[in-house]
């Protein structure tokens, strides 16, 4: 049995995913959920609605399984809570949450401009849901 596997059996109903868009970022995400500093993340309404399509959208309380970017289990998080929050209405206490970068407004909207346009959904109005969580357990 895998170690994956394990886990969806103590955590049956577990969605299982990546931080980012690529390895190198789920490898840097992940590691700041292990420090502690991350502990909040965001997706656009549009990629939020197509997760939710398939069965695989968090939901508060839910337990999640992230991977690495190899696709290897690192930790398990749980949802705390969800709110719907426009791109250009975020706060630097949100933005913080986040752990990235130097945790500021300015850092977040930067990266997370480049982030949304690569998916091909950036606009300053965009709806965004954004996701706090609790560090489970480390793998």
């Amino acid at each position: 049995m895998t170690k994956l596997e394990e886990l969806k059996n103590i955590y049956p109903d577990a969605l299982v995913w990546q931080f980012g868009d690529s390895p190198e970022l789920a490898d840097e995400l992940v590691q700041l959920v292990l420090s502690g500093i991350k502990t909040a993340t965001c997706s656009s309404i549009a990629s939020f609605q197509h997760e939710y399509k398939r069965g695989e959208a968090p939901y508060v309380g839910s337990y999640n399984i992230i991977l690495n970017g190899a696709g290897q289990p690192m930790c398990v998080i749980r949802t705390l809570k969800m709110q719907v929050i426009r791109f250009n209405e975020m706060t630097r206490e949100l933005a913080s949450k986040e752990g990235e970068g130097d945790l500021s407004l300015e850092y977040w909207q930067e990266g997370h401009k480049r982030y949304f346009e690569r998916e091909g959904s950036y606009s300053e109005e965009m709806e965004l849901i954004f996701e706090e969580f609790e560090l489970i357990e480390i793998l």
